[in-house]
């Protein structure tokens, strides 16, 4: 559906004048979670409101210049978090918008593997199993794929787990320097294969005019963001509203401390009450722990939901690197981001550990780059990024609960320390003799930090224990019988691919749990429901 089509009457929802919005169901956040949510709950018969902290983001020229994005800020909408280690503020690469972070991602939309739900041995310890597996999670796989118009290709991948239905869309074609690079990786015995995307590029103009996608809005509509594929389409039912602009700062107990009644919000300056029979947290790992623990009260003093202290606990972000290889000739890829390569993700003869996952990154320019080498002249960068090919490499971190996120009012601290850093260190040695072998002589990396945090997860983990599990297999709370979290705070593990598909897929998976709770008429979303919309 197109941002251009007006929004029915009344999908915009606006609160009486007490300040006061009810609804049977809340969600908290519209990212790929509860965007995704509130378009599985469009038929259950159920009032849902879905409450976003910021407003649409406009479509403009301006979507699609990395100067403008990545020099300028322009849609910067976060507060500085503190670095716990030196005590100095950073930006974080999260945003409020309708869609949230689907605004800016590069529509990089695989599935976890099936070895990734289980117990894996990595090089600093076990990644642990989570609290279901992929084929209960496989359906809603799925329904994800058609719903955001993924495309891929079968059996290319080893290490691809199994589909019960093909991708809903074909797989991007690499464009002649990518495809050189596959041929090269395929000659040293290495299987590249189509990278599952949501990107909807029919023709070479309209990868020019999304060259910049990959971090940047997408002026075009061909991104498959939330906004676009999950919310609008959900609007259109009258039981779903959304309620932009407004930040949830707390979350009130009833006097037993079972249930949530109200969530506190502000909204242009004025104290907002919402009440509803369920609610749901999306708000991405980070502030959706920084809620709960804002929420503490005297049955919940450590934070909401927090009886096996756990909440804010086991922060991941991914080890990963940004890699560029610079060879003579110059690469005018436009839609860059079409290769991906898993052969070295699982344990094998000449790999003890899993090393992680390579994808493409959308093709870079000097703007990309100035601000980690500002002292380097615009013309210098130009040179390099005109003829480099620019690949990003993920290592699974794991859960530690020394990684953390503290809140002290509106002050947000992320405690981290990286872990499993020798399989990432190994993956970019290999990963520079092939790509050396390619063609591209000299090799640049840059291993990310801790802004770096658009795959976060696992501050709430999911499990069956209430003693070191926040959520239970449902992703509802142990403590509080009517709260849910659908973002990536429920996983056990970060695997070491990006996390959007998976919390989509978790949300539809969720969703006839959530209905059945609050008393609705219809289980949820599948596959089948896409049959004829657009």
């Amino acid at each position: 559906m197109s941002a251009d089509t007006p929004l029915r009457a009344g999908a915009l929802a606006e609160p009486d004048e007490r300040g006061t919005l009810s609804a049977d169901i809340v969600i908290i956040g519209s990212g790929m979670g509860g965007g995704t949510l509130a378009w599985a709950l469009r038929d259950s018969g159920l009032d849902v409101l879905l409450v976003e902290r910021g407003g649409f983001l406009p479509r403009e020229p301006q979507n699609g210049d990395p100067r403008e994005m990545f020099l300028r800020g322009r849609y910067r909408t976060s507060p500085s978090w503190t670095d716990a280690a030196t005590g100095r503020p950073f930006q974080p690469g999260v945003y409020s918008w309708v869609g949230g972070n689907t605004k800016f991602y590069g529509a990089c939309l695989p599935r976890f593997r099936a070895e990734d739900f289980g117990e894996l041995a990595h090089h600093d310890g076990v990644s642990p199993a989570w609290a279901f597996g992929y084929d209960e999670l496989e359906p809603h796989y799925v329904t994800a794929e058609r719903l955001y118009e993924v495309h891929g290709a079968l059996g290319e991948d080893p290490t691809e787990p199994r589909h019960s239905a093909g991708y809903p869309r074909p797989p991007l074609a690499h464009e002649p320097v990518v495809e050189r690079l596959a041929q090269s990786l395929r000659s040293q015995g290495l299987h590249p294969f189509h990278m599952a995307n949501g990107m909807n590029l029919d023709t070479q103009a309209e990868r020019v005019a999304d060259t910049a996608s990959d971090g940047c809005p997408s002026e075009s509509g061909a991104k498959s963001d939330t906004e676009n594929r999950a919310i609008r389409p959900a609007l259109e039912h009258e039981n779903v509203r959304l309620l932009v602009d407004t930040e949830v700062t707390r979350l009130v107990t009833g006097a037993d401390g079972t249930r949530v009644v109200a969530a506190e919000a502000r909204r242009h300056g004025r104290a907002l009450r919402l009440e509803a029979k369920q609610f749901v947290v999306a708000a991405g790992a980070v502030n959706s722990a920084a809620l709960l623990l804002r929420s503490a009260a005297d049955r919940h003093p450590d934070g909401l939901a927090n009886s096996s202290g756990l909440v804010g606990r086991n922060y991941m972000v991914h080890n990963s690197t940004f890699f560029m290889g610079v060879g003579p000739g110059r690469n005018d890829t436009a839609w860059q981001k079409t290769l991906g390569m898993n052969d070295w993700y699982l344990a094998g003869p000449d790999t003890p550990f899993p090393l992680g996952n390579l994808q493409m990154l959308g093709k870079l320019h000097a703007a990309h780059v100035k601000k980690a080498k500002p002292w380097v002249p615009d013309w210098m960068l130009t040179m390099i990024t005109d003829r480099s090919i620019d690949l990003y490499l993920t290592t699974e971190d794991l859960p530690d609960p020394d990684n953390r996120i503290t809140v002290d009012g509106d002050r947000i601290t992320v405690h981290w320390k990286p872990n499993n850093l020798a399989p990432h260190r190994e993956f970019v040695r290999r990963m520079s003799r092939a790509v050396r072998r390619a063609g591209y002589p000299l090799i640049l990396t840059r291993r990310m930090g801790i802004e770096t945090n658009s795959h976060q997860c696992g501050t709430a983990v999911a499990g069956h224990d209430p003693a070191t599990s926040v959520l239970d297999a449902t992703c509802r709370s142990h403590d509080v019988g009517n709260l849910w979290l659908v973002d990536s705070s429920g996983f056990a593990s970060s695997a070491a691919l990006n996390p959007a598909l998976t919390i989509a897929a978790n949300a539809i998976r969720v969703a006839p749990h959530l209905a059945a709770a609050a008393g609705g008429t219809r289980a949820g979303a599948s596959a089948t429901d896409l049959q004829g919309e657009s």
